[in-house]
């Protein structure tokens, strides 16, 4: 696919589906791009689409489908709007940076990278309620095949993370801050409390359809 030089390929682009409950529309939004006017477009769409699928269906529909919708905080960033954000502070990590994984047609094959930071409102309720973030980072560590999180204090909101090798490592904001999981290394708590943790979530792929 060539890079979108239209409205009308881009608005094509946008109704991509990515999988059986996203389209590339609900990752293309950023207030950055909003508010300076710099067009969120990526240099290689179909890198792009080729690895938000697998984030996709790897990550994200699993989470819709157990816990109900998922709401994206901040999704795919082009390139050029990435270096924008890093450059004037608007947590944006460098473009070179081997963590930043809002740039989807960034790499290819065993390089190849897709995230999103995203909120579950079921969990999210909770949290505010005095919830430990852990009990979420412990069940996607037993349920799901991420990469990497990063968990932040505002709606217990985290960065989500799909690589074809995955590095499995878990970092926060929140207290306990810092590293809880390093890659290789095994989880601080035994299984037996880790599903204690989240003994009252809804079983993997939860939702009931008509």
């Amino acid at each position: 696919m060539r890079k979108p030089a239209s409205m009308w390929s881009l608005e094509t682009f946008g109704r991509t589906r990515l999988s059986k409950h996203f389209f590339m529309r609900d990752f293309l939004f950023s207030e950055i791009s909003a508010f300076h006017g710099i067009p969120n477009i990526p240099d290689r769409p179909d890198v792009a689409i080729k690895n938000g699928r697998a984030f996709c269906t790897t990550l994200l529909d699993p989470l819709e489908e157990t816990f109900g919708r998922i709401a994206v905080r901040s999704g795919y960033r082009s390139p050029s709007l990435n270096r924008f954000g890093n450059v004037h502070k608007l947590n944006c990590a460098a473009n070179d940076n081997p963590a930043e994984c809002h740039i989807w047609d960034r790499g290819r094959g065993a390089d190849a990278i897709a995230g999103a930071t995203i909120v579950i409102p079921w969990f999210a309720d909770q949290y505010q309620q005095g919830r430990d973030w852990r009990d979420l980072a412990w069940w996607v560590h037993d349920h799901l095949a991420y990469s990497e999180m990063w968990f932040f204090p505002k709606l217990a909101a985290f960065n989500l993370v799909w690589r074809p090798g995955p590095l499995r490592t878990i970092s926060s904001y929140i207290t306990p801050r810092g590293m809880l999981l390093r890659s290789g290394a095994m989880p601080s708590e035994p299984p037996d409390l880790r599903k204690q943790r989240y003994a009252d979530f809804p079983p993997l792929r939860g939702i009931a359809y008509p």
